[in-house]
């Protein structure tokens, strides 16, 4: 999880990401992806925001940051992106993709080997 990412006596590695795809180019490096704004828990604060991961270069815009319906994103990556293509992002913590999705998918290189339910799946919530 990207909360993690400043602490000095640990270095992870992404292992979990969520992809939202573009939904408008307004102009030269910006996009706007789909929602993506799934706050962690705890005091509201730039390091509850997920971090937008792939491809490279991107970063919130300051006026909006990371949004319920929508996303803004800036950096020189944005000119390559099409509609419909995926920005990946990490989560702040682990319980965001458990909360708004209903499945995870495991991958092994290119391949998808085993889809798990999430508890937002199995109809279940945990206050």
């Amino acid at each position: 999880p990207g909360l993690f990412d400043n602490y000095r006596s640990f270095r992870g590695r992404p292992a979990a990401l969520f992809g939202q795809p573009v939904v408008r180019r307004p102009g030269v490096g910006v996009v706007t992806v789909l929602g993506g704004g799934y706050p962690a828990s705890g005091a509201a604060g730039p390091d509850r925001s997920p971090v937008p991961y792939l491809p490279p270069g991107l970063r919130y815009d300051p006026m909006e940051g990371a949004g319920e319906v929508q996303t803004p994103l800036l950096g020189s990556a944005a000119d390559d992106l099409l509609i419909g293509d995926r920005v990946w992002f990490r989560h702040a913590k682990a319980g965001e993709l458990c909360e708004r999705f209903a499945e995870l998918h495991l991958i092994e290189g290119d391949r998808i080997v085993r889809t798990v339910p999430t508890y937002r799946g199995e109809g279940r919530t945990f206050l």
